[in-house]
């Protein structure tokens, strides 16, 4: 097959999207396919260049990478970079190559890779892709309407509420959240702009970071507990994992930096609790709508009582990533996992 993986973009997960585009290319090349890992924002090449048999030198045509940083990109210097200067958020040849693929990996992560938006122009463009639909990617990556389908389907959620930038209130008491809370962007990854508030002092500055990113947010109530995730495919749950972060809480450092986490699979917990996790898992996917493959994160307090966060409808495919841990539990290794996923996507088209 020929395979487009595509990462990058203009996300803060920008950097965080190419380790995962390279680690499936890599998987997806020992399968036995022609693969091109592209940048959707930067594109290849010029607009006019002629791209036939652009598989056929499939390495050279891919974005080269490098680790991933401790901290996230300078986005206005990505855009800057890019020769066209186009309004275009498609970079040049990026639909041309895509369309010339049997299928797309999606290898994004964040904003306009999660949120529905480039999966509704491929439905548009007759692009197949890997993974959720435009709509619910939509949803999903709107954390304020997730808790809304979670609440109405009996998933267990932390409290919270929503906030505009137009409508920002600094005073605790007038949000109706008690310390501590939680403080984060609605539609933002990698956990970038989320604090934790423990004293009121510090509530103004959370506001701060988290309108930084966005110009709506969620203040919920703090759930201390223990972090967990649960993956699911095709409809079926995979074995939980726990994360455990050596210092802090699971922020962008802790994610993608090696080391920075201890991740144990399966999690040393009761019996009990992860089957209510997995049943949660796969309900929260039925709930909105991820059919192919998703990852559902979750809040286990003292009490043994669960609490559903987000779900995931691109999960990290990097070395450090959760989705590949627990496949490889079940006997699934990284190749085999890939082309899982693609098999599975392939299969919403007929094919």
């Amino acid at each position: 097959m020929n395979i487009v993986v595509l990462a990058g973009g203009l996300s803060t997960e920008r950097d965080v999207s190419f380790k995962t585009g390279d680690m499936v290319t890599k998987a997806l090349r020992k399968n036995g396919h022609q693969v091109i890992l592209l940048d959707v924002f930067m594109g290849y090449g010029e607009e006019e260049q002629d791209i036939t048999g652009i598989f056929e030198h499939s390495e050279e045509a891919s974005v080269k990478v490098t680790d991933i940083p401790e901290t996230a990109p300078d986005l206005d210097k990505v855009r800057k970079s890019r020769k066209d200067q186009s309004a275009c958020f498609f970079g040049p040849n990026v639909i041309a190559m895509c369309r010339m693929a049997d299928i797309v990996f999606m290898a994004l992560h964040g904003e306009n890779g999660e949120n529905g938006k480039i999966q509704a122009a491929f439905d548009l463009f007759g692009i197949r892709y890997t993974g959720s639909g435009y709509l619910s990617s939509a949803i999903a990556m709107n954390k304020n309407m997730a808790k809304q389908f979670f609440e109405a389907n009996g998933i267990p959620c932390p409290k919270g509420i929503y906030m505009k930038k137009k409508d920002r209130k600094d005073s605790l008491a007038e949000t109706g959240i008690t310390l501590p809370c939680v403080v984060k962007p609605c539609c933002g990854g990698s956990s970038i702009g989320v604090s934790i508030v423990k004293e009121e002092s510090n509530f103004t500055k959370a506001l701060d970071d988290a309108f930084f990113w966005e110009d709506e947010i969620l203040i919920e109530e703090y759930v201390e507990g223990r972090e967990f995730s649960v993956g699911v495919i095709k409809g079926r749950a995979l074995p939980v994992i726990e994360i455990a972060p050596k210092e802090g809480f699971y922020d962008y450092k802790n994610k993608y930096k090696a080391g920075s986490t201890v991740e144990t699979c399966p999690a040393d917990i009761k019996d009990s609790v992860a089957k209510e996790m997995q049943k949660h898992a796969v309900k929260v996917a039925e709930a909105l709508g991820l059919d192919t493959y998703s990852r559902i994160d979750f809040l286990v307090n003292a009490k043994d009582e669960v609490y559903c966060l987000e779900a995931n409808t691109l999960p990290g495919m990097t070395a450090t990533s959760l989705l590949p841990q627990e496949a490889k539990v079940e006997g699934v290794n990284f190749e085999e996992l890939c082309q899982q996923l693609v098999d599975i996507s392939m299969e919403k088209y007929g094919a």
